[in-house]
């Protein structure tokens, strides 16, 4: 990272932190849905549905300005935060709430599609030996979808960690607050002289997002082997 400038640097160390938390914080509540989602038969269903996918559809500039209006000081929601300590807009965790938020609909798919491959079958073997619900979900449906989870769980690292519009538009692009990699390349581009920070920078985003994906292929695969020798 030496040929990286403080400038540089610190935007990839924002990003960083702004995908670790956005991931942490959404995929229980992935979970939850897309096992909602998945299972579930209840009036509503295909409401919460679109509600979930919404953000792939809207323009990411117009997730951030719902964001902004809803989340800023002015309004009920953010008066009623800043009140306890809690401020999103213009600061780093309002870049992990759009990032969450924008990669939220890809961890369901992707946790959903797992859950639907599950042979209700096995689930309904456990149930009749006594066990809870709860407890089949541990023991059974959890370590079979574990592969669905990862996956889930990067596709939202990656797609928060390449979010900008939505970021932009809700937290601005503030150096060492908000600038993420997406952010700095925007800036970078828009001075004379900049284009060679912002290939760098460029590097970096590519080099991540392999990373990425293929620890999440080694992870899904070892999750896959030890549950095929378990189910043995």
């Amino acid at each position: 990272m030496q040929w990286l400038g403080p400038e540089e640097w610190q935007a990839v160390a924002l990003s960083l932190k702004v995908s670790f938390w956005a991931t942490l914080l959404s995929l229980p509540l992935a979970l939850l849905v897309a096992l909602a989602l998945a299972r579930g038969q209840f009036r509503g269903k295909a409401l919460l549905n679109g509600v979930v996918h919404l953000p792939l559809i809207l323009p990411p500039v117009v997730t951030g300005y719902i964001l902004l209006i809803v989340f800023s000081g002015p309004s009920p929601i953010g008066s009623a935060l800043n009140a306890v300590g809690i401020v999103f807009a213009f600061r780093w965790t309002g870049a992990a709430l759009a990032a969450a938020i924008m990669g939220f609909p890809l961890m369901v798919r992707a946790i959903r599609l797992s859950l639907e491959a599950v042979d209700p079958k096995l689930e309904q073997a456990a149930a009749t030996l006594g066990a809870s619900r709860i407890w089949v979900f541990v023991t059974i449906t959890l370590p079979l979808i574990l592969p669905g989870v990862l996956a889930g769980a990067v596709l939202g690292f990656a797609k928060a960690m390449g979010e900008f519009g939505a970021t932009i538009t809700f937290v601005s692009n503030i150096p060492g607050q908000t600038r993420t990699l997406p952010s700095a390349i925007y800036a970078f581009l828009q001075v004379p002289g900049g284009e060679t920070a912002a290939l760098r920078l460029v590097i970096i985003s590519v080099a991540l997002a392999m990373a990425a994906l293929l620890a999440s292929e080694w992870l899904a695969r070892r999750v896959a082997d030890r549950v095929r020798g378990a189910t043995c």
